[in-house]
């Protein structure tokens, strides 16, 4: 399954192991007001 680290309040690593191979994403999840419009 997936997992998650998160590097910063505002970047988010998403990263899956799968055969031996890693696969990483890097989000910018933006701040929790611009997520939730609040």
């Amino acid at each position: 399954g997936f997992h998650e680290c998160h590097i910063k309040p505002d970047w988010l690593l998403i990263y899956l192991i799968e055969d031996d191979v890693l696969t990483l994403t890097l989000v910018d999840t933006g701040s929790h007001s611009d997520l939730f419009k609040k």
